[in-house]
């Protein structure tokens, strides 16, 4: 499923094309997108195929085509704060994408069914964590996986403000998922070859959005154990933060203003990583949508949201000086300004460490 923009070179590239063709429409989704590489969420030997619009899948692990993931998040209007509930949440890559916005103060839950891809899941977003500058340009808020089916969730769990499901809903459990979003909360589902966008506006009220025409690989259905009875999943409780990680919350918070200030002044550097280097070109496609059941392919096309029926290229853009330049004369890799201030505080230096998430330069 994919295909609706043309690959990119990089991630960036790749958030360009999607942006162009209005995939991506909002400024705290396009920012989630470049923070985290999807190449990072990629086994090594498939890496070259990251920046394609389209969907992956080795044995358990997958992920759905760009364009989706863009939709997704753009429908759930995500907000710092809330609670969000992943079902197959898979790699994890959605789910560290939307902490990215829900920020220290939200929740951010998923279940999945397949335990080898929860552990592929928490190894990338221990990657992530450690290795990445994104995390101390954000205030994250770090996903919790579970193993199980999402369709034997406890039904004492809590109801969350956002919920998205990535497989294929039966009708028959349309009900279910709905009973899982607080009042006022949305939910993202594919829903009859439909990714639907669902508003619950009041106890017994719900507005109900067609967003695009999609072919997911339906939920797997429930084994009853020999009892004849459903393994209940058990969604993680919701944590208190302690005094100490909020006092390190204030911190971080304080020392990134400081920065801000700082550009603001002329005085010095903000978060913000070296400005990227302008793209050249964008190529808008139809989007394909291809399905694979077994040994065989089934493959349609619908049209993308932008589509202006014409699949001519655009005009290439003016090259800019800094396009002609040799490969030396490359900017430096953006500093990390928020560690070189935690490292020059006049602090022992466990404390400092601490401050950094014990993260890897």
């Amino acid at each position: 499923m994919g295909g609706a923009v043309s690959a990119g070179e990089d991630n960036d590239e790749l958030v360009d094309n999607l942006k162009e063709a209005q995939y991506i429409r909002t400024a705290p989704v396009e920012q989630a997108f470049r923070a985290i590489d999807r190449a990072d969420y990629y086994l090594e030997e498939f890496k070259e195929n990251a920046y394609k619009d389209l969907a992956w899948k080795h044995g358990n692990i997958h992920l759905s085509a760009p364009c989706i993931y863009s939709e997704v998040m753009e429908a759930l209007d995500l907000q710092p704060g809330l609670s969000f509930l992943n079902l197959g949440s898979g790699t994890g890559y959605l789910s560290s994408m939307v902490g990215l916005i829900l920020g220290p103060f939200g929740v951010n839950h998923g279940v999945e069914l397949h335990s080898d891809v929860i552990e592929y899941a928490k190894q990338k977003l221990d990657f992530f964590i450690r290795t990445s500058d994104s995390f101390d340009k954000f205030d994250f808020c770090e996903p919790s996986f579970v193993t199980g089916n999402c369709l034997e969730i406890s039904p004492d769990c809590s109801q969350y403000d956002r919920v998205y499901c990535g497989a294929g809903v039966q009708k028959e459990h349309e009900e279910y998922m709905k009973s899982l979003l607080k009042v006022g909360g949305i939910l993202v589902m594919p829903l009859e070859e439909k990714l639907t966008k669902i508003t619950r506006t009041g106890p017994s009220a719900w507005e109900t959005k067609k967003i695009l025409a999609v072919s997911f690989a339906p939920l797997v259905q429930p084994c009853h154990s020999e009892s004849g009875k459903s393994r209940l999943v058990q969604l993680p409780p919701l944590a208190v933060r302690s005094l100490q990680d909020l006092a390190r919350i204030a911190i971080r918070g304080a020392i990134k203003k400081v920065i801000r200030q700082e550009t603001a002044s002329g005085s010095g550097h903000g978060l913000k990583g070296t400005p990227r280097a302008k793209r050249r070109r964008v190529r808008r496609r139809r989007m394909e949508t291809i399905v694979f059941l077994d040994k065989e392919v089934f493959a349609s096309r619908i049209s993308s949201p932008s589509d202006d029926n014409s699949c001519e290229d655009l005009e290439e853009e003016p090259r800019r000086e800094e396009d002609r330049a040799p490969l030396e004369a490359k900017p430096a890799p953006p500093v990390n300004f928020l560690r070189e201030k935690v490292l020059s505080l006049p602090l022992p230096d466990p404390l400092k460490y601490y401050l950094l998430y014990y993260r890897e330069k």
